[in-house]
């Protein structure tokens, strides 16, 4: 039995010239207990379509309807969980779920709202917490006490419009597993909004994927049993067959096609001697141990002393290399990236690379962050220009714009080289900063979560422009990521970090898949599951603040080097 509808919907925005369509001809049944993922990339009008059941928008065309009557506006019959937590800043926890109840229960004694409010506080594990305000309490508690706001008026309905995006991984999954529970507990039928496959096979019944014109794309059942534990649904073929069919969907319909080649490279030479065009002008570089990182250690004064974060970190690259670097939030991850930049000093210990120590920034090590950190007035082309210009001071102006305008070609910005970057999409703000990080030629490319700040289906396609890139260039690099299937997708090592403060390296997992790589490629290979569930059990392991072992560290230093 539906409990809400659509019918021949349609949504555009603005008039005339100006007028833009975000959905167009959705019919659509939710039906009554069950938990209905929409999954699709951003702009494919994911929000505007919850808007739409929840009443904070109405169709251009068609009707939606909740128990056959029209939707035209907000009720409480309808609980909505935004991606923003939007709670009081002056009210506790306790304050910010009474103020639902309030709002609904009206005729309820004091009593029995107290009752009902810590009941809600309890069930998302906030009862230790009940009395502090929100800026005393973590982004994950934080949501959590939007989860349990919006239970607490007891909805027939929970849409969920992102909820968990703004959490780090391991927040969002524990924080997904808690919804499952609460949801097979009271059967509420639930509409969730992700860009996370993951997500919402744990989650689903039923998966629609929306498409990029704004139409309704395939609908996948998931069958998978409950409870869905995520270290078993590793060994199962279902999930592992599902979870291709869903991917492969999303990367045909939402991939641009590959880039064409219209340029090559110039034969010119940077600064710091690596070549851009030819591979022979390399000779003579370290091949072994190309990036030796040597008993690393960053300590930071405090007030109540030395506060060690890094503690003995060894680890020696060949040339050509990739590595990836993950660990929980906290554990050192970025610090090391940092020291390796020339960013950040170094306590104790050394950096070597191609044979000489690491001192001070230098374009020789490029970096990307998590935001681009482009110059909003100068166009794509400029940006990328501004460093191509130090690094290639013997080359003609006609060759380093040939250089700049290949690299923005490579990772699909030959039709936005003019544009300014203030106009960018972040996604494409990203791209920007990829582009004239290999346009550096540099000895070692280093990568800060470079794609962190994008939702998981952009990832995907900024995943593949830089995987191949890299193929073309096979700079050394390191990638420091959250991500367990972007760490094996671009790796030859996974290093895994402990816990900080006194991070080391845990363990190095080596991915020996062969390249060049696609996730397609890798969701099918036989191996890849192995991988992840070994990435996957570290992480668990290290969850609850777990030490190493004296043993276990000393042999991942030794595998290290």
């Amino acid at each position: 039995m539906s409990i809400l509808k659509f019918e021949n919907v349609s949504k555009s925005f603005g008039e005339g010239t100006a007028r833009e369509e975000v959905l167009k001809d959705i019919d659509l049944e939710v039906r009554e207990g069950e938990f209905l993922v929409l999954l699709g990339f951003s702009g494919t009008g994911k929000t505007t379509l919850i808007n739409l059941m929840a009443g904070l928008e109405q169709p251009t065309n068609g009707t939606v309807t909740f128990k056959d009557k029209p939707v035209e506006g907000p009720g409480p019959e309808r609980g909505v969980i935004f991606q923003n937590y939007s709670l009081m800043p002056w009210l506790t926890v306790t304050g910010n779920v009474r103020l639902a109840v309030d709002t609904v229960f009206m005729k309820l004694s004091s009593k029995e709202k107290a009752e009902k409010v810590a009941h809600y506080v309890k069930m998302v594990g906030l009862s230790h917490a009940a009395t502090r305000r929100p800026a005393e309490l973590s982004g994950g508690m934080r949501q959590r006490v939007n989860v349990a706001r919006a239970l607490a008026m007891d909805p027939e309905m929970l849409l969920l419009d992102e909820p968990l995006s703004a959490l780090d991984a391991l927040t969002r999954a524990n924080l997904a597993d808690e919804i499952e529970q609460i949801w097979l507990r009271d059967k509420k039928t639930c509409v969730l909004i992700t860009n996370d496959v993951d997500e919402a096979l744990i989650l689903a019944d039923r998966i629609i994927a929306l498409n990029p014109d704004g139409t309704l794309g395939e609908e996948f059942a998931v069958t998978i049993p409950r409870p869905r534990d995520r270290g078993e649904m590793n060994h199962d073929e279902g999930f592992k067959a599902l979870r291709a069919k869903v991917t492969n969907y999303l990367m045909d319909v939402g991939i641009a096609a590959k880039v064409e080649e219209t340029r090559g490279l110039p034969e010119v030479t940077p600064i710091h001697g690596l070549p851009a065009a030819q591979k022979k002008a390399t000779e003579g570089m370290v091949e072994n141990r190309f990036l030796d990182f040597s008993q690393l250690h960053k300590v930071y004064p405090t007030p109540k002393g030395p506060l060690t974060v890094v503690e003995d970190f060894d680890l020696k690259m060949n040339r050509g290399e990739f590595i990836s670097l993950i660990g929980h939030s906290g554990c050192g991850k970025s610090t090391v990236l940092t020291m390796a930049a020339g960013l950040n000093d170094i306590s104790k210990g050394a950096i070597k690379l191609d044979g000489r120590a690491v001192e001070g920034a230098d374009p020789e090590r490029a970096v990307v962050f998590q935001s681009p950190s482009l110059f909003p007035w100068l166009s794509a082309k400029e940006n990328v220009a501004v460093g191509v210009d130090r690094v290639y001071p013997r080359a003609s102006q006609a060759e380093r714009q040939e250089v700049v305008e290949y690299y923005l070609e490579r990772v699909g910005l030959a039709d936005a080289m003019d544009r300014p970057a203030h106009s960018l999409s972040n996604g494409m703000k990203q791209r920007v900063g990829i582009a004239r990080a290999f346009a550096l030629s540099p000895k070692l490319l280093l990568l800060d979560e470079p794609f962190g700040m994008l939702d998981s289906l952009t990832r995907w396609e900024l995943q593949e422009v830089l995987m191949e890139v890299w193929s073309r260039t096979k700079v050394t690099a390191i990638c420091v990521t959250h991500d367990v299937d972007e760490a094996i997708l671009l790796a030859d090592r996974v290093v895994m970090m402990t816990n900080g403060p006194q991070a080391t390296i845990g363990k190095i997992v080596n991915v020996d898949l062969p390249r060049p790589r696609t996730r397609k490629a890798l969701l099918e290979h036989p191996d890849y599951y192995l991988y992840r569930e070994q990435v996957l059990n570290f992480l668990e392991e290290y969850e609850h603040g777990a030490t190493p072992a004296p043993k276990a560290a000393a042999k991942s230093r030794q595998e290290a080097a």
